[in-house]
């Protein structure tokens, strides 16, 4: 750490810097502190690199990138700025020391914690690698030792695959001795590069010294390019391992995932092949607690920040520098004892590597955005809710705007909130053309936060890029389908499984709730798409005891009669409708009936609809569908939620009004956790898939590599009794109710 010079700047985004902790050709790293008193990592890129646009619009993509990238072993992105003047990304604040640190001070590390540190490293590297990301400057200064294992660190470079190893004016991006051959030659890049590079990494942690000698610069890059890696006193039982992740040919190198799936010992098949066995116990180097200690003593004993100047606004409310920060302000900030009680809590987190810990330290630093300077009064955040209102789809916009309103006035209603909610709404009555100019519209208005919806059917791809270009946070709760290219839309939050992820549920009805030895599968051919999806799950899933019969549904009219009858001529004790069309599941309803068959009769969601209950009439009762909505009034959760929905509205909540409510609250906790103050709307789209919300309905939380919602407990079963759908409960609590299953 050192002091502050005067050309270094006392303010980055939300961040008051403390002390350097380290520069480098792209730009410098600075220990900050939030206004809530939380230590932060912030890596600030030099105007030189920032002013070239093509600079620019790299970074921005990969801070989006990078900030997906989860795991125990990387230190998360807590915000960015990309249109800064200097833009700069904060990670979480790790006050251990790096390995290149440890290394020099205590020497080699022993075998046992060289493997353990490589399967953490592969375990981050593949991380960052199903993020589309690479590294691209692995190397012992960016791995951070803590007492539960290693943290990297430093996605400043990191890139996109395909992407060249040079810059424009032909520099190498990355450190010399720890680079792969095709860095070092202007070839095109993947992940590959960063599996060599961590090769490079675990040499040194075993040898003290690299493969490719010492010293930098071009001597380094040219024997990593022709010569042979010098293993020398790299024991024996972690040779294989670093030489295949030392091969000159790319394609010849393991991937991150195989190298953290199993790490090569004495004895191990070849990691290119081995299949998965549990990460090797940690050992934290001698010394290693020691280090820790003294670095989390020296972030208390920083030195208060320079005070910022103070201004009157017009109305005469004190703002700090050029923002509001609410009891952050002069003359109510928090006391030196709090900062260093919060800079403390936040070093023994880190170190233990609690992410859900550090979560609940970011929630509770004060304002998480702009209010007005020195007022004392809380931000209000608006929420866009972008809705069919006057079209097809108006119940389940109406649905949404209940369901949010409910949650906008309980969340008003707390006297411990650190912020009010508004809500903003817009119509676009099921016209695609008209949602385009919502879109525009929310994004334009710098006051909403985060979107709520559309809330039609059918996600479209337009309506997210649009969102996405305005880098403003869409949470979609009803859309059973989507155009959305999967890996795209950093900045949207599905919170239900879509249509083609509901087969479990009719799956675990089928062999848990009401068993059945013979099921018949009938893929409608008017439903190609998820009646293959249904189709293909039950095929997979490879039953036990379960014989799987089949008949295909051909398109038209006819055909319904025959499945009827193969239904009972086979001895089928279950039928699954595999297709979403609600009308020709009430044919085949009726059909069935028609034959006798009084088995099971399952479908998902889809076809639960007005068309398959008028259609099939008497012949619906019985059947079962896996749906992704629940019934509030069945929910004991959501008791006093369906009393304030009759109370405001005079009827029960329609469906998708529960689970409206909960976005709402998702988007209120992640907003609350978001550590970018007065820059809520920025930070909060890497928010949402992070945060963990126990909604009346179920918990919402996401795997925040992929952006996709948990499926556990978001699949809810309904089962038509006189004629209406009655809700059994989430698919895994399911028992066979009374009433039976139909037969």
């Amino acid at each position: 750490m050192r002091p502050l010079s005067s050309e270094d700047p006392r303010t980055v985004g939300p961040y008051r810097t403390l002390v350097r902790l380290g520069a480098g050709g792209m730009g410098v790293v600075y220990l900050a502190r939030s206004a809530g008193g939380s230590l932060a990592a912030v890596k600030v890129i030099r105007a030189e690199h920032a002013a070239d646009p093509g600079f620019r619009a790299r970074f921005r993509r990969e801070a989006e990138a990078a900030a997906r990238i989860t795991g125990p072993w990387v230190v998360p992105v807590l915000g960015a700025d990309t249109e800064a003047r200097e833009p700069w990304l904060a990670t979480a604040f790790v006050p251990g020391p790096s390995l290149a640190q440890v290394v020099a001070a205590g020497g080699p590390l022993p075998p046992v914690t060289v493997r353990a540190l490589g399967s953490r490293l592969a375990e981050a590297l593949a991380a960052v690698h199903e993020a589309g990301l690479i590294h691209r400057d692995v190397k012992p200064g960016n791995v951070l030792l803590a007492l539960d294992g290693p943290r990297l660190i430093d996605f400043g470079i990191a890139r996109h695959e395909g992407a060249t190893a040079l810059t424009a004016t032909g520099a190498v991006i990355g450190t010399p001795g720890y680079l792969a051959p095709e860095q070092a030659s202007a070839e095109p890049l993947g992940p590959p590069c960063d599996v060599f590079s961590l090769g490079c990494v675990l040499v040194y942690a075993a040898t003290g010294r690299g493969p490719f000698g010492e010293g930098g610069g071009a001597g380094a890059l040219f024997r990593t390019v022709h010569e042979e890696p010098d293993l020398t006193g790299v024991p024996s039982g972690l040779t294989p391992l670093i030489a295949a992740c030392l091969a000159k040919d790319p394609a010849a190198r393991p991937t991150a995932s195989r190298l953290r799936d199993a790490p090569a010992a004495d004895g191990e098949p070849d990691p290119r092949e081995a299949p998965r066995t549990a990460l090797a116990p940690w050992q934290p180097p001698a010394g290693l607690p020691a280090l820790i200690a003294e670095r989390s003593a020296a972030a208390l004993a920083l030195p208060d920040p320079e005070p910022l100047p103070t201004t009157l606004t017009p109305a005469g409310d004190e703002t700090v520098g050029d923002r509001a920060t609410g009891d952050e302000a002069v003359g109510r900030g928090p006391t030196r004892r709090r900062v260093l009680t919060g800079a403390a809590a936040g070093a023994v987190l880190l170190v233990g590597g609690s992410a859900a810990g550090w979560n609940a330290l970011w929630g509770r630093g004060g304002r998480a955005g702009g209010s007005p300077a020195g007022s004392g009064e809380s931000p209000t955040y608006t929420i866009g809710l972008h809705a069919d209102l006057g079209g097809p789809g108006r119940a389940t916009g109406l649905a949404h705007q209940r369901g949010a309103q409910l949650a906008v006035a309980d969340h008003n209603s707390r006297e411990d909130t650190a912020f009010r909610l508004a809500l903003r709404t817009e119509d676009d009555a099921g016209d695609p053309a008209a949602a385009l100019r919502v879109a525009g519209r929310l994004a334009a208005d710098p006051a909403v936060i985060a979107v709520l919806g559309p809330t039609g059917g059918v996600l479209r791809e337009d309506l997210v890029q649009r969102y996405g270009e305005a880098r403003l946070a869409t949470v979609v709760v009803a859309a059973g389908t989507s155009t959305v290219e999967s890996g795209t839309g950093l900045h949207l939050c599905v919170t239900r499984p879509l249509d083609r992820m509901l087969t479990p549920g009719l799956i675990s009805y089928l062999t848990r709730t009401s068993p059945a030895t013979r099921i018949l599968l009938v893929e409608d051919a008017a439903d190609p798409g998820l009646a293959g999806e249904i189709g293909s799950t039950f095929r997979e899933a490879a039953l036990t005891g379960v014989t799987l019969l089949e008949h295909p549904l051909a398109r038209g009219d006819a055909g319904f009669g025959a499945v009827a009858r193969k239904a009972v001529s086979s001895g089928a004790d279950a039928v699954v409708h595999a297709g979403g069309d609600a009308a020709r599941a009430a044919r085949l309803a009726t059909a069935l009936a028609g034959e006798g068959f009084t088995g099971t009769r399952v479908a998902a969601g889809p076809a639960l609809a007005p068309a398959f209950l008028d259609g099939a009439g008497a012949a619906a009762d019985g059947w079962v569908f896996a749906e992704a909505y629940a019934d509030p009034a069945a929910l004991p959760a959501a008791r006093a939620f369906t009393a304030a929905h009759r109370k405001r509205f005079g009827a029960p909540p329609a469906t998708w009004a529960a689970e409206a409510y909960d976005a709402v609250g998702l988007i209120a906790r992640a907003a609350g956790t978001t550590s970018a103050s007065g820059e809520v709307r920025s930070g909060i789209g890497g928010r949402l898939v992070r945060t963990e919300h126990r909604g009346i309905v179920r918990t919402l939380a996401f795997d925040a590599s992929t952006r996709q919602v948990r499926i556990p407990d978001g699949i809810f079963l309904h089962r038509i009794e006189n004629g209406r759908p009655r809700f059994l409960g989430p698919y895994g609590k399911v028992r066979e109710a009374s009433g039976g299953s139909g037969r």
